[in-house]
């Protein structure tokens, strides 16, 4: 946990302790369901939380905001920003039921009240988003066939509604199709720990024109 007060300070008690109670839960779901690598576990709090709330570091969610984490496994960004966003509604899927379920009872057990998790693909997901977020789900032309239609178009924060993905490695190619729109920052602008050197924020609009 001191990874988290040390660049996040101002978080109040009750974030504070939901934060803290994830460790005990991930541990003890991960011995009967592996939704995070053995060696990880132990590096909870910087590769799986942290790394999800450098999305906090991009954009402060506004009250009402309405959020889909696609291919969410067991919680990752999704859990994270519920409990530092506590007035915005997150939608959690992922098409592997059991890691769903690890993301549903972990939920369940620290008290979040704005976390839907449900066990589909992202192509079936029928609602309206203000902004989609990932976590090294697929290639992101892939990702945004499956859904581009699925952005409110009422705006409700300076920044325009779109998607957020924690990307790694070199993305020149990957990202080439969605120049000049896409803005790519390095997470270690952030983060100073050496595992954060090659990942990134990817952020791009939902409409292109």
């Amino acid at each position: 946990m001191e990874i988290i007060y040390k660049y996040f300070p101002e978080l109040d008690p009750r974030k504070l302790e939901q934060l803290k109670m994830l460790k005990a839960l991930y541990t003890e779901w991960n011995e009967k369901i592996n939704v995070i690598s053995r060696k990880d576990i132990d590096l909870l709090y910087e590769r799986h939380v942290l790394h999800s709330l450098a999305i906090a570091k991009f954009i402060r969610f506004k009250p009402e905001s309405h959020i889909l984490d696609i291919g969410t496994g067991g919680g990752f960004p999704g859990l994270p920003l519920a409990i530092l966003f506590p007035d915005s509604n997150f939608v959690l899927v992922d098409s592997i039921g059991k890691k769903i379920l690890v993301a549903q009872e972990v939920s369940k057990a620290i008290g979040l009240k704005n976390v839907i998790a449900e066990k589909q693909r992202a192509e079936d997901v029928t609602e309206k988003f203000d902004f989609i977020v990932s976590r090294a789900v697929a290639d992101f032309s892939q990702l945004y066939q499956w859904t581009y239609r699925k952005f409110k178009k009422q705006q409700v924060q300076e920044m325009a509604n779109g998607y957020i993905m924690l990307k790694g490695g070199d993305l020149q190619e990957e990202m080439e199709p969605f120049k000049p729109k896409a803005k790519i920052i390095a997470l270690s602008d952030y983060f100073e720990e050496e595992f954060f050197e090659t990942k990134k924020i990817v952020y791009l609009p939902a409409s292109l024109k």
